[in-house]
């Protein structure tokens, strides 16, 4: 039986996709799989047992990625469970920005008690009056499973849409509609675009993308949103940016203390993908790749190690094997069976950076022996065993 362990509270409709196979622990210590959401985990001491942590959500900066990796434990996130929550609050954001409707909100809870109100409301409505955002230009910046909802959407709603992604997908750019432009240069975007919104990863090749030079390229009359990751932009640029009115507004669900006492800044508690429908989808898709990796040694959505399926073992045995890539390794491997005699009915051998997964499957039952063989062997991370 394999036991999970939850960091934080995961939506029961996901939960129960485990079967009898499965039993919740509340000890660590004990789990073979761990979900999470936002969790901070890098401190953690992660114990030999587990195998596999599932993100509900995409990001995962709350993982300590290159330790999972050397401990030979995938990590799994949900790309596109959470998508049309998030592509929602960005729209929302658009029409925040561009009309001042928070602020005739507050006027008018203000003026709640005085019986003229309707009338005052004729006169002060100009105070709050915007522009609509139709045939404005948006420039998305990434165009994964959110950016491309929210650049469609856009362009349903008549706005003048460009992207930029230069490591976009086939299966992405299929999904675009044919009304988005295609844009080569980042910087097109930041001089041309009324409004721009970050849908990009936190990595290190994207910490602080929007810089005081990026702002200093921008109208003055645009709208930044980030409903991606915080430090994608740089909190003291963004602030002389917003001081100076070098940039219209900031639209962001990452508050800071700084950022939030910014007169033109919006800023929301994180709440993107904070609906009953993305937190279920989130479960439930992290609960189905752990399951499948558990059960059959597939990966998908790994964020440290490649893809891998192999569907359902239809022989003896199974063994998955995540190693370093280097050289010979899958000579070694072949030769610690065949010296058993031991026949290697199906193989896949997959690479990602600077690790290897392999899924072999045997004639013939394995005993403990050569499996404690393949684990001694130089570069061998996890081996595991499926029955």
């Amino acid at each position: 039986m394999y036991q999970y362990h939850c960091l934080n509270p995961i939506a029961e409709v996901g939960l129960k996709n485990f079967d009898g196979n499965y039993a919740k622990t509340d000890n660590i210590a004990n789990a073979d799989a761990v979900l999470v959401r936002s969790a901070t985990m890098h401190d953690m001491e992660l114990p030999e047992s587990v195998c596999v942590i599932g993100r509900a959500g995409a990001g995962v900066n709350n993982i300590p990625l290159g330790k999972c990796s050397e401990q030979g434990i995938a990590v799994f996130n949900t790309p596109g469970a959470n998508a049309n929550g998030v592509k929602e609050m960005v729209l929302a954001g658009l029409l925040l920005a561009s009309r001042d409707i928070i602020g005739g909100h507050y006027w008018v809870r203000s003026e709640r008690q005085n019986e003229e109100l309707e009338q005052l409301a004729e006169k002060q409505k100009k105070a709050f009056a915007g522009n609509e955002i139709m045939g404005r230009k948006l420039g998305v910046i990434g165009l994964g499973a959110i950016g491309i909802l929210v650049a469609n959407a856009a362009a349903a709603l008549g706005m003048e849409v460009y992207g930029y992604d230069p490591y976009i997908s086939v299966n992405a750019a299929w999904k675009l509609s044919r009304d988005v432009k295609h844009i080569t240069d980042v910087k097109d975007i930041y001089r041309e675009c009324d409004y721009i919104t970050l849908h990009v990863p936190l990595m290190d090749s994207t910490k602080g993308m929007i810089d005081s030079s990026a702002l200093a390229e921008m109208k003055s009359s645009a709208v930044l949103l980030n409903f991606a990751r915080g430090p994608l932009v740089d909190s003291k640029a963004l602030v002389e940016a917003l001081r100076t009115n070098r940039i219209r507004k900031y639209v962001t669900d990452f508050p800071t203390a700084d950022i939030a006492s910014m007169k033109n800044a919006i800023v929301f508690p994180h709440l993107g993908a904070s609906t009953e429908e993305s937190e279920d989808n989130c479960a439930i898709m992290a609960v189905q790749e752990i399951k499948d990796y558990l059960e059959n040694g597939n990966i998908h959505n790994s964020v440290n190690y490649p893809n891998c399926d192999m569907g359902v073992c239809k022989y003896a045995m199974r063994v998955t094997i995540i190693h370093r890539n280097i050289p010979n390794m899958l000579t070694k491997f072949a030769a610690a069976f065949g010296d058993l005699g031991i026949n290697i009915e199906r193989m896949s051998n997959v690479t990602k950076g600077e690790y290897g997964y392999v899924i072999i499957d045997l004639a013939n039952k394995a005993d403990d022996t050569l499996i404690d063989t393949i684990r001694e062997i130089k570069g061998v991370l996890k081996v595991r065993v499926m029955k």
